[in-house]
């Protein structure tokens, strides 16, 4: 039988791969920091936490009370592929009914509104961590650290537990703050194809952004035996003479310090709040550049197959240290001003851990003016909490809703 390479093989019926086991129950208190588990890893590539990393869920609009959501909240099951072939059950998303709407006319507060209350939340968080990361960045001479906060926009996924099951579009009064920290939780930044539409046309020239640059960069994403809690991600492009890679930058996976998610309920989409820090290797021998720039040489580009690369076979691998664990293909527009910088993102990814795929439509803005703030010699908290307030007040305005 021909070989086939595992991201060109499909499986037949319920024959995918076994579920990711579910990580162990998180305890949580109301307002406390956690440090996030690695097993929230959901793309190729691992997703890395600081050992100081703060992680924060919490939900704004109709006009919740304290713990309490409205009535009209529940958690229903959604249907996403990519979810699904990973832990082998639907995630749950918040949804409201219409007595949702009609209860938070009724008793809304508007002495505060929903971008200050989360600027004001977010803040503190924000504050602790740039610090824990300025003082990491003193003495690094192997890796060039850059420190980053975005803003992501999608929807909220939770996962139940066996220990912890919820009711199906039921829960009513059973859905609080506090049952929903118990549950794990993942960020799915897929946007609708209308979403940015909407941002091409109408939200860049309303924000003010112009055009900056259009890239199409292969991502190949490797293991490094060396460092087995990192992945190595290589930047590569396509050499038009002759059509094959050529690298051009070598990373190591973001480590995040600080994940805010929140459940926007009066908007189509949540917000995700992250400060994270991208290590670039500036110290690597030349033995280790020639065999990371053999791997990405032996690539086939492909269209036809999820991530649009593939390998001969036993060419997946160098020697006995470096191997493919993913590949990424993104096609990105990117839009900035002053302040800000907009990424609109087309990616096709493959996981060759879990032989799975996806295609995606992303929006990532990279809060810029705030960073630079962060960076100044001393922390003018005042200055940056109006600046972090601006800058949600016109996320809440424009990217939360389809």
């Amino acid at each position: 039988m021909a070989y086939l390479p595992p991201h060109k093989r499909h499986s037949k019926g319920s024959g995918g791969p076994s579920p990711v086991p579910a990580s162990l129950p998180r305890q949580f208190k109301r307002g406390l920091n956690f440090r996030s588990p690695k097993t929230n890893a959901n793309q190729s590539g691992k997703i890395v936490y600081a050992n100081t990393a703060i992680s924060r869920w919490f939900a704004v609009g109709l006009g919740d009370d304290g713990d309490h959501l409205p009535s009209g909240v529940f958690l229903k099951p959604v249907s996403v592929e990519a979810v699904e072939r990973r832990s082998g059950e639907k995630p749950l998303a918040l949804a409201k009914s219409c007595m949702a709407n009609e209860d938070a006319e009724t008793g809304r507060d508007h002495s505060k509104k929903p971008w200050v209350h989360i600027a004001e939340t977010v803040m503190p968080d924000l504050v602790s961590s740039f610090e824990v990361v300025r003082s990491e960045i003193q003495g690094q001479s192997m890796e060039e650290i850059k420190p980053t906060l975005v803003a992501r926009f999608g929807k909220i996924h939770f996962h139940g537990s066996p220990s912890f099951p919820f009711p199906v579009e039921t829960c009513g009064d059973m859905v609080t703050e506090t049952s929903l920290k118990q549950l794990k939780r993942s960020f799915y930044t897929n946007v609708p194809a209308s979403f940015v539409k909407n941002v091409t046309l109408r939200i860049i020239p309303e924000i003010d952004l112009s055009f900056e640059d259009e890239k199409d960069i292969y991502h190949v994403k490797l293991s490094d035996k060396s460092r087995p809690d990192s992945t190595i991600s290589c930047k590569c492009s396509v050499s038009k003479a002759e059509q094959r890679l050529e690298l051009y930058k070598v990373e190591l996976n973001q480590v995040r310090h600080m994940v805010v998610d929140v459940s926007c309920l009066d908007k189509d989409l949540d917000m995700r709040l992250m400060l994270y820090t991208k290590r670039i290797l500036t110290a690597i021998s030349e033995k280790e550049k020639n065999s990371i720039r053999d791997l990405i040489a032996s690539a086939v580009i492909d269209s036809s197959v999820k991530g649009g690369l593939r390998w001969p076979l036993g060419k997946e691998s160098s020697g006995d240290r470096y191997s493919v664990v993913g590949v990424w293909h993104t096609i990105s527009k990117t839009y900035k001003n002053s302040s800000m910088r907009l990424k609109v993102r087309h990616a096709d990814r493959f996981d060759f851990r879990i032989s799975h795929g996806e295609v995606t439509e992303e929006t990532v803005l990279k809060l810029k003016g705030i960073t630079s703030e962060l960076h100044g010699q001393s922390l003018q908290t005042d200055l940056i909490s109006d600046v972090l307030k601006d800058a949600v007040k016109m996320m809440w305005e424009h990217f939360l809703s389809c």
